[in-house]
């Protein structure tokens, strides 16, 4: 969470690289990208189809005899899996089941099981003590690892002899992040902050979690079969006396780590680049001071800092059927919705207006919405008019249930703006920002307003 990945994968450039050297330049070098003719790629579909198609299909070829499969998982791979897949894609491809690795799980010996890991030590033996023994818990056990494993616990699991012959496919997906939407992504390293930029350097943790952190940027463009030049902010010592310390050399670090999963990549994932394609820019937040101090006041940014939200999905109250009362509907604000995708980034002001002008010319050009809202009565109307209308009532109910839920999700954001005075504290923040307001403003303000917490969209999700 400490960087600002600005990752020109998603296209494919048609500049090749025109260094032939490590292609991990220093502070000094620019990066310029060009998308001439490039083809775009969705990156959850991409995800998507490979966790579908590369993984849980590949298991129907083979000696495999189990029509229905159980998918088994850990806590990350979990998350992995929901941010790309629905419920339906996994049944739909022969997966009954899905279930924690750490959790007892009753005997299937007549079905086969997908295991979809990560390579740690802790997961491997639970694995063993499913298929080892005389009653494995499964017929055949296909081993999908999210990041490349190690030798060691290769060896670990052809110690038993008996587990060999029960094994269907043992892989490396290399597929450890988060696909959020469709080009961007997370890698869920929490506590990075923390354990890179603490009070006290702790070189054992740091290294373990710029490791993590590499493993999994790594893994998005084995993905993409992108092969990036991989650039970074180099440190800059004062003079020579001036010691560098490990901070400093946290992108460093982190390109290096990126760069050595990507030479591996190169030698074993098949159609993989052998020269770069795309570019990987890798900055710390020294870059851009201003993120940490202004908030966001695009309509997604507002969405998640000002509504009670659990990651993308809303929950918010719907007339109850037959007139009965209101009930809670939960819903997702995803790439699937067309009026979420176009104003997620508009400002919040920008995106109330175009919302009211959808919801009018929707009504003015909808007979089921002036039915309903008054302005025609069906007395006015003739029998043809009435039975485009019955005709159009189902694809109505759908766009404007679409067009109230963001209308409402709009209205309550410029609600809370206006009762906590958030108009007051953005344009502080402006101020600050560009050097026409000074401590004393701030002094001033805090002593004369009853402060709103708000929450800052740009820490939660960089």
């Amino acid at each position: 969470i400490s960087y600002t990945l600005v990752i020109n994968a998603i296209l494919r450039e048609s500049k090749k690289a025109q260094h032939s050297n490590m292609s991990m330049y220093d502070s000094d070098s620019s990066s310029s990208s060009s998308y001439g003719g490039a083809e775009y790629q969705n990156l959850k579909q991409i995800t998507r189809d490979r966790l579908l198609r590369e993984m849980i299909r590949s298991t129907k070829a083979g000696d495999s005899k189990s029509t229905w499969k159980v998918l088994i998982m850990d806590k990350l791979t979990v998350k992995i899996m929901s941010h790309s897949c629905k419920m339906a894609d996994i049944t739909d491809e022969g997966v009954s089941l899905v279930e924690d690795i750490y959790k007892r799980r009753q005997p299937l010996p007549t079905m086969d099981a997908i295991y979809f890991i990560q390579p740690s030590r802790e997961n491997i033996i639970m694995f063993l003590t499913d298929m080892a023994g005389k009653a494995p818990l499964y017929r055949k056990a296909f081993v999908f690892f999210s990041s490349p494993i190690s030798r060691e616990l290769v060896v670990e699991i052809k110690k038993d002899p008996r587990v060999l012959p029960r094994l269907g496919a043992l892989r490396e997906m290399n597929l450890e992040y988060f696909a959020i939407d469709s080009q961007g992504f997370i890698t869920n390293n929490e506590r990075a902050l923390e354990e890179l930029f603490g009070d006290e350097e702790n070189s054992r943790k740091s290294v373990a979690c710029l490791n993590v952190m590499a493993t999994r940027i790594a893994t998005v463009f084995a993905s993409l079969r992108e092969f990036p030049s991989v650039r970074f902010r180099a440190a800059k010592s004062l003079d020579a006396t001036t010691v560098t310390t490990l901070r400093d050399l946290i992108p460093t670090k982190l390109a290096a780590g990126v760069w050595d999963c990507l030479m591996k990549y190169k030698k074993t994932i098949p159609n993989f680049p052998q020269t770069e394609t795309c570019e990987l820019l890798i900055i710390d937040r020294s870059i851009d001071q201003i993120a940490p101090v202004i908030h966001e006041w695009t309509y997604d940014a507002m969405c998640h800092d000002l509504l009670n939200m659990e990651g993308n999905k809303y929950v918010h109250e719907v007339p109850g059927k037959s007139g009965g009362l209101p009930e809670k509907k939960e819903v997702l604000l995803e790439d699937h919705d067309p009026i979420w995708l176009e104003l997620r980034h508009a400002h919040i002001a920008d995106a109330s207006e175009r919302l009211h002008e959808k919801m009018t010319g929707f009504i003015s050009k909808n007979k089921a919405a002036q039915i309903q809202h008054g302005s025609r009565s069906s007395g006015d109307m003739s029998t043809r008019d009435l039975q485009k209308m019955v005709q159009a009532l189902p694809q109505y109910s759908e766009q404007m249930d679409k067009l109230s839920l963001h209308v409402e999700l709009a209205g309550n954001i410029n609600r809370i703006i206006r009762e906590s005075g958030l108009r007051d504290l953005g344009q502080l923040e402006q101020d600050l920002v560009f050097g026409d307001a000074t401590m004393k403003d701030v002094i001033k303000f805090l002593s004369t307003k009853e402060l709103f917490i708000l929450r800052n969209s740009t820490e939660k999700r960089v």
